[in-house]
């Protein structure tokens, strides 16, 4: 190689590793999201946090080319860098890191293109939590050198809105016998949260506006997992509404709670859209 070229390419190398040679800590006012930790040994160079757009690879187009939809929230950007050359990830390591983190808490992968020359892969995961439809992009860096470097986007979508009212639940009962609610509870867990206590309240209301009503809460959920495990959680859940209703003062006789598990499904259990809408409380007339 010639002199020349050889001192610029040193040059270049240098100028690429300053700033994870030099940083070595989190730049000011930055953190990691509270729902992923960063990669161990690993430091903040890049965070921007405000309400944006951020584009997600969320399929394959003909051409073999990442197909891409833009999701619109609370918006977390991070750069990471590894502090050292000797101990950080492979991109692929990196990679299902994150995808199992993700996995977990009950998300899912949507998107996957693994590292290749030239290419650190790409990940786009989802996952419910909080009450919002979370999205994550993982992006590892190859170009940087001694160390690499990845990006974390986060993007928190509005807060999903309970819709329904007392008044749509009775009429809905009095027409069907049956209504379905999805109410949102952290994987695994049968405590009421925050927009649960809501619907309560509105089952609540209704009874109280129509005392001769009497209602069975039936719990339901998809099919991952031991069926076993998911009929004692979908009754927990169940027994959580009904307690719930009855702190709320109605007569723990016009109520009952059964669990069924993966046992009635409503929709297709094989996509991630027909499991939500499995995860379900039902409140059946009597």
């Amino acid at each position: 190689m010639p002199l020349l070229l050889r001192l610029l390419t040193a040059f270049w190398i240098a100028a690429l590793a300053a700033p994870a040679a030099l940083a070595q800590a989190d730049m000011r006012g930055a953190k990691d999201h509270p729902l992923l930790t960063r990669y161990p040994n690993s430091f903040i160079t890049e965070y921007v946090k405000n309400y944006n757009s951020v584009e997600f690879a969320v399929g394959k187009q003909p051409d073999g080319q990442p197909q891409r939809k833009a999701i619109e929230g609370d918006a977390t950007v991070i750069t990471y860098f590894h502090k050292d050359a000797q101990k950080q990830p492979s991109a692929l390591q990196l990679l299902r890191n994150y995808q199992n983190a993700i996995a977990s808490i009950g998300g899912e992968t949507v998107y996957e293109r693994l590292p290749r020359d030239g290419d650190g892969g790409e990940l786009t995961l989802k996952v419910a939590t909080g009450g919002k439809e979370v999205w994550v992009l993982v992006e590892p860096g190859i170009f940087s050198a001694p160390t690499q470097s990845y990006k974390l986007a986060i993007v928190e979508v509005a807060a999903m809105q309970q819709v329904v009212n007392a008044n749509k639940l009775l009429d809905e009962l009095n027409r069907n016998g049956f209504i379905a609610l999805y109410i949102n509870f952290d994987t695994g867990k049968s405590d009421l949260k925050a927009d649960g206590q809501a619907t309560v309240r509105e089952i609540v209301a209704m009874l109280k506006a129509t005392p001769a009503l009497k209602i069975a809460i039936e719990g339901h959920t998809d099919n991952v997992g031991a069926a076993a495990s998911n009929k004692a959680l979908s009754e927990a859940r169940a027994r959580s509404v009904m307690n719930a209703v009855v702190a709320g003062g109605i007569a723990a006789g016009r109520l009952s709670a059964a669990g069924f598990g993966p046992e009635r499904p409503i929709a297709d259990n094989r996509s991630e859209d027909g499991r939500a809408k499995n995860r379900r409380v039902e409140l059946v007339k009597k």
